[in-house]
């Protein structure tokens, strides 16, 4: 066994304890541990994406207990490529909550931090279903913590708001995989995998019932439309880092659907028709709705939760095919677009820092600090987020419309997608204008809800090292677009090797001798 596989989970696992108990009074000790923790995440998941890009499924079996009775850690080219975007978006986010002073605005940042990237990276290797849920909650409860860091009426609010939703979405969690164990009597998805495709059709209407239910707690996490409410008020109150670091959640849940769908229940054919006629129509209106809403916003926060929401329609478009085809575009959109969001939002935070009182509504006022090179920042983002070329939006958004081609609903999918677009092109050039073009201009500005508190501490503590990190997305998404041959070859191995699960459930289901 590669031991190495574990450790993307245990090591965070132990630095934020660590944090906890040993450095809680010393920002500074916090800061460079931290940070050394997060990028050693990174160059691990950068060599475990070289291990599985030939094609190998690694599997790890904790305490050396053979499948399905033991837990099991398993590595192949999707959950590599996914470990490698959550640890680049968690040291750049780092380094700029860092840079712009965030962390310390209250309690206990880094070691959340640190827990939530446990939970993201164990629910990205995890092969069991019920210890999913465990990571999931892993990751939740962190998130709430940072959901409502440096406090304020409004943050608490939303915080509340997010936690009693996503509390409905675990318990909805818990009555799918109850479902599911009563039907085949196990929850390590290899072996759910292997009886699911051994049972008679006319005993699946009880698994085809925990399946949808299954799929319904991966739309709340993903934040498909009608199960979304929570997702716009969350991320716009939620402090810049921390929304940006968010960008990663809603492709958890969409992780969750690919994950499940292309391994456990592919062999049942009504149950796949069953779930691209849920899912497809769900991406149509979650694209249209973020895209009004990015084009109808009138706060900084909402328009960038929204342009969220529309990029995970955009991917649902590609993905709920559950094609070859469709799923490598999903991938690299999804990619792209968790870049792209993460940019935008710490661009907005930017915005918002130098904003009299830290205002993020769109209306005009005096110019802010360093206009020339934030907007430079901000318009990447746009671009980026709204599918513009040249960079890797455009070339995501071609290949989700490439990969639809031929089927009953191309040309519906494809006037949607290009008339959203528009909409999202509008909404965010209205914004950009409003801050940077408009600011100069006289007036009272229109009434408003109040603001949330402002720290104390004003200002950057180091603006370069924020400015810099806001770059490194955007020059993240810029090494996308040049290596769009490469990366679109990975996108299609990994799409081809999700559609082929028998080597996936023969590594896990291998007995190894000294194997208990």
């Amino acid at each position: 066994m590669n031991h190495w596989l574990v450790v993307p989970v245990v090591l965070p696992a132990f630095a934020g304890p660590l944090i906890v108990l040993a450095m809680r009074h010393d920002l500074v000790l916090q800061r460079v541990f931290s940070t050394a923790a997060t990028a050693a995440q990174l160059l691990l998941a950068l060599w475990l994406l070289l291990q599985s890009m030939g094609g190998e499924i690694q599997v790890y079996r904790l305490g050396n207990w053979a499948a399905p009775f033991g837990i099991v850690l398993m590595l192949d080219r999707l959950a590599a490529l996914m470990l490698v975007l959550a640890g680049v978006l968690g040291l750049v986010i780092q380094l700029y909550a860092i840079g712009s002073g965030w962390d310390r605005r209250g309690r206990h940042f880094h070691s959340l931090w640190q827990f939530q990237l446990m939970g993201i990276n164990g629910a990205f290797l995890t092969g069991d279903a019920f210890n999913l849920f465990v990571l999931f909650e892993i990751l939740l409860i962190a998130s709430y913590g940072l959901m409502i860091h440096a406090g304020g009426e409004l943050r608490l609010r939303a915080g509340v708001q997010y936690v009693v939703y996503n509390l409905l979405g675990s318990s909805l969690f818990l009555a799918a995989l109850g479902t599911l164990y009563a039907v085949t009597g196990t929850l390590n998805m290899a072996d759910m995998a292997a009886k699911v495709a051994q049972m008679p059709p006319e005993d699946t209407a009880l698994l085809r019932v925990g399946a949808v239910l299954l799929m319904l707690v991966f739309a709340v996490k993903a934040a498909l439309v009608p199960l979304h409410f929570w997702l716009p008020a969350t991320y716009a109150r939620a402090p810049g880092p921390v929304a940006a670091l968010f960008a990663i959640m809603t492709k958890v849940g969409i992780y969750g659907i690919i994950r499940f769908f292309t391994l456990v229940f592919p062999s049942d054919d009504a149950l796949m028709r069953l779930a691209a006629d849920i899912l497809l129509p769900a991406a149509l209106v979650t694209l249209i709705v973020g895209q009004l809403g990015v084009l109808g916003a009138r706060h900084m926060g909402r328009m960038t939760a929204f342009a969220a929401l529309g990029s995970v329609g955009t991917v649902m478009l590609a993905v709920a095919q559950f094609q070859p085809a469709g799923l490598a575009a999903g991938i690299w959109y999804l990619v792209h677009s968790t870049l792209a969001t993460a940019a935008l939002f710490l661009a907005a935070d930017l915005i918002g820092t130098r904003q009299q009182g830290g205002s993020l509504w769109l209306r005009p006022a005096p110019p802010i600090v360093q206009a020339g090179i934030i907007a430079a920042l901000y318009f990447a983002a746009a671009i980026a987020m709204a599918g513009l070329p040249p960079l890797s939006g455009f070339l995501g958004k071609l290949a989700v419309l490439q990969s639809v081609r031929g089927t009953d609903t191309t040309a519906l999918i494809w006037a949607v997608v290009l008339v959203t677009s528009i909409f999202g092109i509008v909404g965010l050039t209205r914004a950009g204008s409003m801050v940077f073009w408009r600011a100069h201009e006289e007036g009272t500005p229109a009434p408003h809800p109040p603001e949330e508190p402002q720290p104390d501490a004003p200002g950057f503590p180091s603006a370069a090292l924020a400015l810099t990190s806001v770059g490194a997305l955007v020059a993240a998404m810029v090494v996308l677009t040049v290596l769009a041959g490469p990366m679109m070859r990975l996108a299609q191995d990994t799409a081809a090797q999700l559609s082929d699960p028998q080597p996936y459930i023969e590594a896990v289901l291998e007995r190894q001798e000294g194997v208990k």
